[in-house]
C-alpha cells in the first residue's frame, strides 16, 4: 500500500491544545503515513528577528543576554506544550531533556553569532530550521505518549538531499529518492521536519520561507505516495479571499498550474512550489481544513493533472501587496541587447528573485518581492549600464490576477478574459498602472495602487461570478 504524507503547517500548531487535533487526524487515517510538520505558528519569524539581533549586537552583554532570554522563553513554550500533551511524568521528563539538548545546539549557534560578528549562510540555515526541529520532536512524543507508533526521522538522517544552495534550495531527485524511500518505508507514522534538506556534504540548506509544503511534496514525489495531504484551517481554495469579498465559492478541483499561479499571485493556501515535484507524478494534492473533524478526511480542493475549463474560465481572482517595481530607464532599452542579461546577473549576486519583466521602448519594467526593493535599486542604481539613464522604484502597488485554465486562448466566452478583467477595474475607479497577459497559459495579471488592491479584487471578482 502507498503511504499519504501529511503535512501540518504553523497554522495548525498556534496552541498547546492544537497537537490534540493533529492527533485525532492520525488516528483518523488509521493506516501507515509520513507527517511533515512545519514550525509552531511565530517561532520561525522570531527566529529570523533573533539572528538579527544577535548580529547587530554583535559583542555586547545586552545582545547576548537577549538571545538567552529568548531560548529561555522557547524552554517555557515547549514545556507548557509537554505539561498539556503527556501526561506519563517520565515520558515527559525523556521529551523535555531532548528539547533541551536541541535548543542547547541553538544556543550555541545564536552565541557563536556574537562572537564572530557575522551569520554566515550555512549558521542562518541551520538556526532558522529548528522551529521545525522542535516541532518534530514534540508532536512524535505526543503521538507515542497516546499509544501511536510514531519515529521521527530527520532530513539529515533520511537523506533528503538538496542542490546545496542556501536559503532557497530545490530538492536533489537522483540523490534523494533512493536513500528516503528507504528511511520510510515500514508501517507506523513517520514524523520528519519541513523547511530543510541537506547538502551533498551535510550543511543544513532551507527550501525558502514557507518550504514545509515543498519538502512534503519532495518527499511524496520520492517515496511515490498515494496524495500529499495539506491540512489548513479553511475551506481550500475559494474564488477570492473571504476577508475581501463576500460569500466567495468553493473550487473542488484545481490542475497543478491553476494551484501554482493562484499560490504565486497571493492565495496563501499552498507555497508556490508545491506542486513542482508532483506535477509530472500524477501524484494529487488534498487540502482539507482540520477544524472541520465532523467531516472525517473530506478533501475541500483536489489538485491534480486534470484540466478543466469553466463557462466563464476564470476560477479564482488572486492578490497580494507583496509587490514592487524597479524600472530601468532610457530612450533604447527596450532594443538594447545584453541589458536584461546585465541586470538578471547582477540581481542573482544579491540573491534577488525577479517575479516579472515587462519591456518596452523606453523602459524596463522589473516585478519584485517588497522586501527585496532597496537591495535591487541600490545594487542597480549603483551599477553603470549602457542605455541606462535612470532607474525608479515604486512599492506603493499590488498584483491582481485572474487564474483559471483557458485565460489564454478564451475566445469562445466572449471578450478576452484579460480585458474584462481590466474594464472591471477601470470602470470602478481602481488605478492601474500595469496589465499582462500571455505569460502563462492560466492566468492574467494587473499592477494597481496599492490602496485599491481589495477594490479591484470585488470588482473583479463580481465581473466573473456575480451571475454563477
Amino acid at each position: 500500500m502507498k503511504k499519504i504524507v501529511v503535512k501540518f503547517g504553523g497554522s495548525n500548531l498556534r496552541r498547546p491544545e492544537d497537537i490534540d487535533r493533529v492527533v485525532n487526524v492520525v488516528q483518523t487515517y488509521q493506516r501507515p503515513l509520513v507527517l511533515v510538520v512545519s514550525a509552531f505558528f511565530g517561532i520561525t519569524n522570531a527566529l529570523v528577528a533573533c539572528v538579527q539581533a544577535a548580529k547587530e549586537g554583535a559583542g555586547k552583554l545586552s545582545a547576548l543576554a537577549e538571545s538567552r532570554d529568548y531560548t529561555l522563553t522557547l524552554r517555557t513554550l515547549k514545556k507548557d506544550i509537554l505539561d498539556a500533551n503527556i501526561a506519563d511524568l517520565e515520558q515527559r521528563s525523556r521529551t523535555e531533556a531532548a528539547l533541551n539538548a536541541r535548543l542547547d545546539q541553538l544556543e550555541r549557534f545564536l552565541t557563536g553569532i556574537h562572537y564572530i560578528g557575522d551569520v554566515p549562510d550555512f549558521v542562518n540555515d541551520v538556526i532558522l530550521s529548528y522551529g521545525e526541529r522542535l516541532s518534530s520532536l514534540l508532536v512524535t512524543a505526543v503521538l507515542q505518549s497516546r499509544g501511536i507508533a510514531a519515529r521521527e526521522a530527520l532530513p539529515e538522517d533520511i537523506g533528503l538531499f538538496t542542490d546545496g544552495v542556501f536559503g532557497n534550495a530545490a530538492c536533489d531527485f537522483d540523490a534523494s529518492t533512493g536513500p528516503v524511500s528507504a528511511a520510510l518505508a515500514g508501517d507506523g507514522i513517520v514524523v520528519v521536519p519541513g523547511f530543510y534538506g541537506v547538502s551533498r556534504d551535510g550543511k543544513t540548506t532551507l527550501f525558502g520561507r514557507g518550504g514545509s509544503d515543498y519538502s512534503a511534496a519532495s518527499i511524496a514525489r520520492c517515496i511515490g505516495a498515494e496524495s500529499l495531504d495539506v491540512w489548513k484551517d479553511v475551506d481550500g481554495f475559494l474564488s477570492a479571499d473571504p476577508g475581501a469579498v463576500e460569500a466567495p465559492h468553493p473550487i473542488a478541483r484545481l490542475h497543478y498550474l491553476e494551484a501554482a499561479e493562484l499560490s504565486y499571485f497571493g492565495a496563501k493556501i499552498l507555497h508556490p512550489r508545491t506542486v513542482e515535484p508532483l506535477f509530472d507524478q500524477a501524484i494529487p494534492i488534498r487540502i482539507l481544513n482540520i477544524t472541520r473533524p465532523d467531516l472525517g478526511l473530506h478533501a475541500f480542493t483536489v489538485i491534480d493533472g486534470e484540466r478543466t475549463v469553466t463557462h466563464d474560465v476564470v476560477k479564482s481572482v488572486s492578490s497580494s501587496d507583496d509587490v514592487a517595481i524597479l524600472k530601468l530607464h532610457g530612450p533604447g532599452v527596450g532594443f538594447k541587447p545584453g541589458i536584461l542579461a546585465e541586470v538578471t546577473s547582477t540581481l542573482d549576486r544579491q540573491g534577488i528573485n525577479i517575479k516579472s519583466v515587462l519591456t518596452a521602448q523606453t523602459a524596463i519594467n522589473i516585478l519584485l518581492a517588497r522586501e527585496h526593493l532597496e537591495a535591487a535599486y541600490d545594487a542597480l542604481a549603483t551599477h553603470h549600464m549602457a542605455g541606462v539613464v535612470e532607474v525608479s522604484r515604486n512599492d506603493a502597488v499590488a498584483i491582481v490576477a485572474v487564474v483559471g485554465d483557458g485565460v489564454l486562448d478564451a475566445s469562445n466566452v466572449g471578450s478576452a478574459i484579460a480585458s474584462r478583467a481590466l474594464s472591471a477595474a477601470l470602470a470602478g475607479g481602481v488605478r492601474v498602472t500595469l496589465s499582462a497577459a500571455g505569460a502563462s497559459e492560466v492566468a492574467a495579471y494587473m499592477l494597481v495602487d496599492r490602496e485599491d488592491r481589495r477594490l479591484a479584487l470585488r470588482l473583479i471578482h463580481a465581473e466573473f461570478f456575480s451571475a454563477r
